[in-house]
């Protein structure tokens, strides 16, 4: 048997039966009469060569098993079509199709996830494409194109190639796990340079050479933050980490934030950034508005 292709319209007249619970009713839904809703109906039942409802001596047609499955398809496509139409009519007022963004693992993922999920909820046909890097990594991401919109560190001599608009900068501070050396009381100057510390790096040239916050000698470089994170509450060493990602840790009990007298920690300062050549499209300039409201 050959099955035929049903139309959207015959789609469409298949769930507002389904919704409404019978033809007439269907009609009043769609604004027609009833006869062409069982014309449509007819011609459904037709191309898939099966019966979708049980039409007997009652007036309120019930889905068969098959109806049920075909149902089911049918919902799937014209929400797909909706969706379509939706993301064409948003290209059409110049949305931007896709968003790709870099983002610094300082940043705090609380704010990015509120950020992204309004993002989501403002423009439901964008799609997003999100790079989560280290240090001159986020910034490397705009100047190789694979990301149009940053929210990265302070970065002398790379920032000034960029625009840039300053968010809310995120706190550091050196911490260690209990028992460490360094949680001792009256911790002398110098003492953080006899200890192995555990310093973020990223693979960008960008960074190449440089330091941030590097006390001790004897260091372990991590180009993963949620290494850097589990080897410190394991007591690897010490190091500087932003406080909303170890305040619950610090509250635990499980890292101690240390006093150190020639480094107190520091405020690590965030911007949003794109290139001077690329113009931030409708969803990106809200997304900046958003953040700059929210953490400004």
């Amino acid at each position: 048997m050959q099955i035929g292709t049903p139309t959207l319209d015959q789609l469409a007249v298949l769930t507002a039966i389904a919704d409404h619970g019978s033809l007439a009713a269907a009609g009043r839904a769609l604004g027609r009469a009833t006869s062409v809703i069982a014309y449509q109906l007819d011609g459904l039942e037709a191309q898939l060569g099966l019966a979708v409802f049980t039409r007997g001596t009652t007036k309120r047609p019930r889905l068969t098993d098959a109806g049920r499955l075909v149902l089911a398809h049918a919902r799937d496509t014209l929400d797909t079509v909706s969706a379509l139409k939706a993301g064409v009519a948003a290209l059409s007022e110049g949305q931007e199709a896709e968003l790709s963004l870099a983002v610094s693992v300082m940043f705090p993922i609380d704010t990015l996830v509120a950020a992204l999920t309004a993002l989501q909820a403002h423009f439901p046909t964008l799609a997003v494409r999100l790079h989560v890097e280290a240090l001159g990594a986020v910034q490397a991401r705009l100047f190789d194109g694979s990301a149009t919109l940053a929210i990265g560190g302070a970065m002398d001599g790379v920032n000034e190639r960029l625009v840039q608009r300053a968010l809310a900068g995120v706190p550091l501070v050196p911490v260690a796990a209990p028992g460490h050396p360094l949680t001792q009381q009256d911790v002398p100057p110098g003492a953080a340079q006899r200890h192995l510390q555990l310093v973020l790096t990223d693979r960008s040239r960008l960074t190449e050479g440089k330091d941030f916050g590097v006390l001790s000698p004897r260091s372990w470089r991590l180009g993963d933050m949620s290494a850097k994170h589990a080897l410190l509450k394991a007591g690897a060493g010490w190091g500087n980490m932003p406080v909303p990602m170890v305040a619950d840790d610090l509250a635990a009990g499980r890292l101690v934030r240390l006093a150190l007298p020639d480094w107190p920690g520091t405020t690590y300062p965030i911007a949003l950034l794109h290139r001077p050549d690329h113009t931030p499209g409708p969803a990106a300039r809200w997304l900046m508005e958003w953040l700059a409201r929210f953490t400004g």
